[in-house]
């Protein structure tokens, strides 16, 4: 795939917010969530206002025979639903499932991304120091511009969140902003 001339459009990606929060770590992980989920939400809001594709990319925990709404339904019924209702996709939402740490790995998640002219992708969800990650750096060797607001993505250890942060910024080019400054203006290449 070709990388299209003239400006590129942006795209908010959600990562693995969809979570019933019944796995390991998931105790050290929801006070992050917590945290980061009305950033999240403002974020979302926003891009919805500009016109930017919102895309969740989330794991199927296993279940290989689930789709986004069963997903959503099942975080919907589980202890922890007030992390899901104030994120949760409308019915204008994009939705890719997956099954690895990254977004990108064996889903047909860069290809959307082609259609849709976005050559900028703004990061949030969890864990930082894994999926969010991994995420990046494969944006980055697709050519895409990432950024990666700190505000809007969760971590299990905030020291491991930090150094994934630094390595985002220094190695991959991605912006690390706060979630009020994401700008979702096209940008030119």
């Amino acid at each position: 795939m070709e990388r299209r001339a003239g400006p590129t459009r942006p795209a908010l990606i959600v990562v693995d917010m969809i979570n019933t929060y019944d796995h390991e770590d998931s105790e050290l992980l929801v006070p992050s969530a917590e945290r980061v989920v009305p950033v999240i939400a403002e974020l979302i809001g926003r891009a919805r206002e500009a016109d930017v594709p919102v895309v969740y990319a989330n794991d199927n925990f296993g279940r290989w025979r689930s789709h986004h709404g069963e997903l959503v339904d099942t975080a919907l019924a589980r202890p922890h639903a007030d992390l899901i209702e104030p994120i949760r996709p409308d019915d204008e939402s994009l939705f890719v499932v997956k099954a690895r740490h990254s977004v990108f790995y064996e889903t047909p998640l860069s290809y959307l991304l082609w259609s849709l002219g976005v050559g900028h992708v703004v990061l949030t969800g969890q864990v930082t120091e894994q999926c969010v990650l991994y995420s990046a750096l494969d944006a980055h060797i697709r050519h895409l511009e990432v950024t990666v607001p700190r505000d809007a993505v969760a971590s299990i250890h905030p020291h491991l969140a930090s150094a994934a942060l630094e390595m985002m910024e220094r190695n991959m080019g991605a912006r690390i902003t706060a979630a009020k400054e994401t700008d979702f203006t096209p940008t030119g290449h």
